[in-house]
């Protein structure tokens, strides 16, 4: 379990998408509120979605093979297989030009609780729901298992957390440099999430067979 946490983990905080959201509010006019906002829903989010996977398993891992340790590595392997399809049909879309969304024109303007909205929006839901199959096997008798479970709650974190103390303590050169890494982030977009989606896809497909056949 914990070195699956780690690899979703690792993918969620490494996401384009939200981290270049998250340095446009920023970067916005009282940026350092909205983007606290946005970074505590996103941590809602995810704390949320283990507190429901712990409620229906009351804390204890299912027996191996049994429904419900069954359902969770189904869960892995269709996850797995739907990243592999997505990255690959990506990959072999022509790149095509767009501009910023609609949104990025009124990030000015707008208030902490769509800053908080924004986190759930664009909260990577696939590999949330991966996470949330692994927090199956989670044994909250298990001080392991309490410290994987917060340890990958701040992984997923980990990029938007870094960014905002950042910005408090150097907003100066935090404004430059992260502007700089928004504008690679969104050169590179398609690139990292194909590779991403690959990568991860792969090792929940894997993850999955391996759990329904050992």
């Amino acid at each position: 379990m914990v070195l699956d946490l780690v690899v979703i983990g690792t993918a969620i905080t490494l996401g384009p998408l939200h981290n270049s959201a998250f340095i446009l509010l920023l970067s916005s006019r009282h940026g350092v509120r909205k983007a606290l906002a946005f970074l505590l829903s996103w941590l809602a989010n995810l704390v949320v979605v283990i507190a429901c996977v712990v409620l229906l398993t009351g804390g204890e891992p299912p027996a191996r093979h049994s429904a419900p340790s069954t359902a969770a590595a189904c869960a892995k392997l269709a996850i797995g297989l739907g990243l592999v399809l997505y990255g690959l049909l990506r990959h072999r879309r022509p790149p095509r030009p767009h501009g910023p969304p609609r949104w990025t024109a009124r990030v000015d303007g707008a208030s902490l609780a769509t800053a908080a909205g924004l986190a759930w929006l664009l909260q990577p839901w696939a590999l949330v729901g991966a996470g949330a199959a692994t927090v199956v096997a989670a044994d909250l008798s298990s001080l392991t298992d309490w410290l994987a479970l917060t340890g990958y709650c701040l992984l997923a974190t980990l990029g938007l957390i870094v960014m905002e103390m950042y910005t408090v303590w150097a907003p100066a050169a935090a404004g430059a440099r992260l502007n700089a890494l928004r504008t690679w982030l969104e050169q590179h977009q398609s690139q990292l999430i194909v590779t991403l989606s690959l990568v991860v896809g792969l090792w929940l497909t894997a993850r999955g067979i391996y759990e329904l056949v050992a």
